[in-house]
């Protein structure tokens, strides 16, 4: 029989969520007279607003008809593509630098791809996930120790450094992963910040993937919201986005990269061609409805519905910051994205993570899953029905208890 892909194995056991949703099951079974309140997985809860959702249902259709049935697109829709680099990016980008997908998630999977097993990876820590994950099944990371996963370079984010790491420690000619706002912790990197990233990844021949994908919930003027607002980001960032968290796409599934033709490989080589050839041969485009959705989405009364969204989901989190802040609890976050990161000194995350359920009946989500910097803190997501958070925000005063 055929052998395992070893990589696989050295996969630490159990992905982060499934783990908390199997938990929650748990306690529901021998608690069934519980109301369970999620404030963990960062899942949208309200529905699409009338606009955007008009078209997805024109996008929908049209497919009916033959004059609006549309086939594969692989890098997609012209129209969506010359949109997004008009409204994020002042026109800066072709519509062939501009690469639509089915996520975020999905699309920082495939671009492992790009580099291979060989490449040494840099992640903030805490990090999301599937940035590591995504390294140790390419085969660029080896096994979990206590201390992450052989072969990664962590870069602590703390309350000491202000939840900006040391650069000094990136690799040369390595993979730095960087999100901002920052997925868990909330905390939001100035101009200065990433105007010294871009500096080190250009010091360091390193090459930078910038999440951006709660760019959206960003408030404050003076705080960049793309890696490419930075001079000279164009010859080492690529940046992934999203419509999941600002138009509540998280189901229809939505996204785009942002490949410059200034990027190029260590031989000269076209980064941008790469990716359109990886494109084209795994992946044939996103739903065509779901892009007629974001074409909605990105017209002035969309827009106005994104940030109606945004900032109901802003008003969440302002609430649960202020209750944990009411209890002593050290926190970030919550102002510029939708996590509030909470600090329980000395304490492991897990064991937290199930005393808030156990006594308020809360999900979470422990902040060890983040990586090892994430030990003896809580996420707390900002994503669900305004009363739920509300009641919520009132439970978690047992913890004064």
């Amino acid at each position: 029989m055929i052998t395992r892909n070893p990589c696989i194995s050295n996969i630490k056991a159990g992905y982060l969520f499934p783990e908390i949703a199997k938990r929650r099951r748990e306690f529901a079974a021998a608690h069934p007279e519980s109301k369970i309140i999620s404030l963990g997985v960062g899942n949208t809860t309200e529905p699409i607003l009338p606009y955007i959702d008009r078209g997805l249902v024109e996008g929908s259709r049209k497919l009916g008809t033959v004059e609006g049935y549309s086939g594969y697109s692989d890098e997609g829709l012209l129209t969506l593509r010359e949109r997004i680099s008009e409204v994020f990016y002042k026109k800066n980008f072709a519509s062939d630098e501009v690469f639509i997908s089915d996520g975020a998630k999905c699309d920082i999977g495939r671009l492992q791809l790009l580099f291979g097993a060989g490449v040494k990876v840099t992640v903030q820590d805490p990090s999301y996930p599937v940035y590591v994950d995504g390294s140790v099944l390419i085969g660029a990371a080896g096994s979990w120790e206590d201390t992450g996963y052989q072969g990664i370079t962590y870069l602590p984010c703390t309350a000491e450094n202000g939840y900006f790491p040391d650069l000094s420690r990136i690799p040369v000619q390595g993979l730095i992963y960087f999100c901002s706002p920052n997925n868990p912790t909330g905390a939001v990197a100035n101009r200065e910040q990433l105007t010294e990233l871009v500096k080190a990844a250009l010091n360091k021949k390193a090459l930078i993937i910038f999440d951006a994908a709660y760019s959206e919930y960003i408030r404050d003027s003076q705080l960049p919201k793309s890696i490419f607002e930075i001079n000279g980001a164009k010859t080492c960032a690529i940046e992934v986005n999203s419509f999941s968290k600002p138009a509540g796409f998280t189901g229809v599934r939505l996204g785009w990269t942002i490949v410059p033709k200034e990027l190029k490989y260590a031989g000269g080589e076209s980064v941008n061609a790469d990716w359109s050839r990886v494109c084209g041969t795994i992946f044939n485009g996103a739903s065509n409805i779901s892009q007629a959705g974001g074409l909605a989405a990105l017209e002035p009364e969309g827009l106005k519905e994104i940030r109606k969204l945004s900032d109901f989901y802003l008003g969440n989190a302002k609430l649960i910051r202020s209750a944990l802040q009411n209890l002593g609890i050290p926190c970030i976050g919550g102002d510029n994205s939708p996590y509030i990161w909470a600090h329980f000194p000395g304490r492991d995350s897990w064991d937290v993570f199930e005393e808030i359920l156990r006594t308020c009946q809360v999900v979470t989500t422990p902040g060890s899953g983040f990586g090892p910097a994430g030990q003896s803190f809580i996420r707390f997501s900002a994503f669900g029905h305004r009363s739920d958070v509300e009641e919520a925000c009132t439970r978690l005063e047992k913890l004064k208890a």
